[in-house]
């Protein structure tokens, strides 16, 4: 019988002491032996887990790309590139299957957070019998530790309440400096030390990704000055380059003019390299252009400069991105510990995104609230320079998502084909490879990457975790392929699915049906009997390029067959492209943290997202708070809630009171008090009086002192659907980037202090009810 791997049921008994014992500690035979400190199998190596975000399997050069990724490069040509790796096509499901390797719907994340219901396969809580990697490796003797991106915490255990159950620092990371939701704002982002809301350094030249690289660099100096002894396990997933694509101005400079050319000529220019590189297979064939995205040579040639210079800031930040974590590499290297790091480096958690729309965007909360008619093309071209600064937050168009997954079909979100599914990923252990610069082919997927990390470290996946009994992981390691690159592939069959878009790989062939487009977000996605199946054997066709269905119907019929088995066994099933019960939590049955129709606020409450703060949208409201004024006069925010991108704010100005409504960061309206406040206690206040009559109208805005009428003025537009997916809402203070730009004092930090503030919903009648396509379409650009 075969020894059993260490660690197979965690934690590790304690083992008391059970020779003899003496009444002396003096007494010379009293010695006892050490305490022993816990460590894995000798022999174990570090682990650097890295994952990039929305990155499609053509962009990096290290896979034909025209982005410039020389970290990428560097480590394939120590190491190995695997051309058929494939992750879930959607962030959540991605990060939720790589760190527990198990299939996405099984560990409840089914689709993002946002959308959970209580079916089995999409609450978004990870079940306890489905232990997660980093806590494994923990209860192993690891030092373990998280940088970057979240986006697995239940939307009702986001705020600074928790409960902490399913945050990073509580599910196996001992130290986690990121951002828990989809996305972040580059220069200013939402970040979280453990479970603390914290500030960015107050510096103009500050960016997220140096401070993720400089942070890593700094664990890992530390973990191997103290514990040298013991190996760590560190994951990098910096949320580059999720929108806002956000780069210094220097790293564009260098792609100015590199896109002229247009996105059928890069995907050509791609195809070739690809194909000379030998990431794909020598007789592949590139996929055509969907008839939903425009031809660049009917492109009006007044939009081409507009549109070629948003990929010159995204193919920037994905270099930029590259070069951090080649900071991090850089660092291992210098402490001497290349050789034993186990380097997986992950280009893309799925393919590009297409959430831009078929223009791209300036500020991409413009493409759900509306507003899209103001980024006209007199408006990019006055604003050209500011794409990728603080003042914007823009998205590419679709059909550089496009494009960036070449030689592909579809993009991210669309599960059923490799263009929303195959990411280019890299693997380097000099200790452990002998083989350099190679190439593997064999079929993976991210649920794998868990099995090999604990066969690479020597430990069992545990069956018993905390008195659970575990779930058996789904995935294969894939560490037989190191050494063997004609080694007979170990995962053969992986069903996938997303909102309806589903398929299945079984022994080299794929049966896939697209049921949704993501840039598509007001056609209603048909019924499940409607959707057209495809066909096509991978083996030759590397592509998908070519769909047999019709000269191989019973093969088609056994792979939706087998989709079915899977489905069952995974809990896939019932499927679920539904969009009003999903957006409605009490519809949906997920919790809320915040009910009824109040929000009572303290001063030092900030960051409540919006997903755990009251929703004042398309309906009237008040904003009523308790201050006292200093004698200097008051100065600062009150309450406030967005960012730059859109939001509102109470707030004082050279004594005055006023509020400001900030329409997408396109539109602004300022109401301002006749009267300043005197010093002592006031009770300020503006009612919201709404318009009616549909969603993101106008209203009229009255501000109070005391109760006497102060001012008023009228608010042209609102907005619809939210305000920021990473912008909260702040009590005395305005953190990330302002909904004002004319705060007097530091982040409109208020000078006096605020006793109270309350929140308070008006009558409803009802115009506040959005279209749940819309609401959907919405969230779903911001994953």
């Amino acid at each position: 019988m075969a020894e059993e791997l260490p660690g197979s049921v965690l934690p590790i008994p304690d083992q008391q002491y059970q020779g003899p014992l003496f009444f002396d500690a003096k007494h010379p035979e009293a010695k006892l032996p050490p305490i022993e400190m816990k460590r894995p199998p000798k022999g174990a190596p570090n682990v650097l887990l890295i994952l990039l975000d929305d990155v499609g399997f053509g962009a990096s050069s290290a896979f034909g790309g025209p982005v410039h990724t020389p970290t990428a490069e560097r480590l394939a040509a120590g190491g190995l590139k695997y051309s058929r790796f494939h992750t879930t096509s959607l962030c959540s499901p991605t990060r939720a299957a790589m760190l527990t390797g198990r299939n996405h719907h099984a560990v409840g994340m089914g689709h993002i957070t946002e959308t959970a219901t209580p079916a089995p396969g999409y609450r978004s809580t990870r079940p306890n019998s489905c232990t997660p990697l980093a806590e494994i490796l923990r209860q192993n003797g690891y030092n373990t530790a998280q940088f970057g991106k979240c986006h697995e915490v239940p939307v009702w255990e986001s705020g600074p309440t928790g409960p902490f159950d399913h945050w990073p620092a509580f599910s196996g990371f001992e130290r986690f400096y990121g951002f828990i939701g989809g996305e972040t704002n580059q220069w200013q982002p939402a970040l979280v030390d453990g479970v603390s809301a914290i500030l960015p350094p107050d510096d103009p030249d500050y960016h997220l990704m140096p401070d993720l690289a400089d942070k890593a660099i700094d664990y890992i100096k530390q973990q191997q000055a103290l514990t040298p002894d013991k190996p760590f396990f560190t994951y990098f997933a910096p949320g580059a380059t999720h929108t806002p694509h956000h780069v210094p101005k220097d790293w564009i400079a260098k792609y100015k003019g590199k896109f002229d050319q247009g996105w059928d000529a890069v995907r050509d220019e791609t195809f070739r390299k690809q194909l000379q590189l030998g990431v794909i297979g020598a007789d592949s064939d590139l996929t055509a252009r969907p008839d939903g995205i425009m031809a660049w040579d009917d492109v009006p040639a007044e939009r081409k400069p507009i549109l070629a210079h948003q990929m010159e800031v995204y193919a920037a930040f994905l270099e930029y991105a590259d070069f951090h974590v080649g900071r991090v590499v850089d660092a291992v290297e210098e402490l001497g510990e290349l050789d034993n790091t186990l380097i997986l480096y992950i280009i893309g958690d799925n393919g590009a995104s297409a959430e831009g729309g078929l223009e791209g965007t300036y500020m991409i909360t413009t493409a759900s609230n509306g507003g899209g008619e103001y980024e006209t093309v007199e408006f990019w071209n006055e604003h050209l320079d500011k794409i990728g600064g603080p003042e914007a937050y823009n998205h590419y168009a679709v059909g550089w998502a496009h494009a960036m997954c070449t030689p592909y079909q579809w993009t991210k979100q669309v599960a059923s084909h490799y263009g929303g599914t195959r990411n280019g990923t890299i693997m380097h252990w000099p200790g452990g490879i002998e083989a350099k610069g190679e190439i593997r082919t064999q079929w993976h997927h991210v649920i794998d990457v868990a099995p090999t990390i604990l066969e690479l470290a020597g430990l069992a996946q545990p069956h018993t975790v905390n008195g659970v009994t575990q779930v058996p992981m789904h995935g294969t390691s894939f560490a037989y392929s190191f050494n063997d690159s004609r080694a007979d592939e170990r995962h053969r069959t992986q069903y996938f699915e997303l909102m309806g878009n589903r398929g299945i790989y079984h022994d080299g062939w794929t049966a896939v049906t697209k049921h949704r487009t993501p840039w598509d977000v007001v056609a209603q996605a048909p019924d499940f009997s409607l959707d057209v199946w495809e066909l096509y054997d991978t083996t030759t066709d590397w592509t998908q390029a070519h769909d047999v269905s019709a000269q191989h119907p019973e093969r088609l019929a056994q792979l939706q067959q087998l989709f079915i088995i899977e489905a069952a066994r995974y809990n896939v099933l019932p499927l679920d492209d539904r969009a009003a019960e999903r957006m409605n939590p009490a519809i949906a049955g997920r919790p809320t943290l915040v009910q009824g129709d109040k929000l009572r606020l303290f001063e030092g409450m900030t960051r409540l997202n919006e997903n755990v703060a009251i929703n004042i949208k398309n309906r009237s409201y008040s904003v009523t708070a308790q201050v006292q004024v200093p004698e200097t006069g008051a100065e600062g925010v009150v309450v406030t809630q967005g960012g730059r991108t859109g939001g509102w704010c109470l707030f004082t100005e050279g004594g005055k009171l006023g509020y400001h409504y900030n329409y997408c960061g396109l539109r602004r309206t300022t109401v301002l008090s006749e009267e300043a406040l005197s010093p002592g206690e006031h009770q300020v206040r503006v009612e919201f009086a709404y318009d009616g009559g549909g969603i993101g109208r106008g209203g009229t805005a009255t501000l109070y002192i005391d109760g006497d009428e102060a001012g008023s003025g009228k608010v042209e537009r609102t907005h619809p659907l939210y305000f920021s997916f990473d912008e909260g809402l702040d009590v005395g203070i305005d953190t990330g980037m302002p909904v004002y730009e004319g705060y007097k004092t530091e982040r409109g930090k208020f000078n006096g202090r605020i006793d109270w503030a309350d929140i308070v919903l008006g009558d409803d009648d009802h115009s506040h009810l959005i279209d749940p396509e819309d609401a959907l379409a919405a969230v779903l650009k911001h994953q």
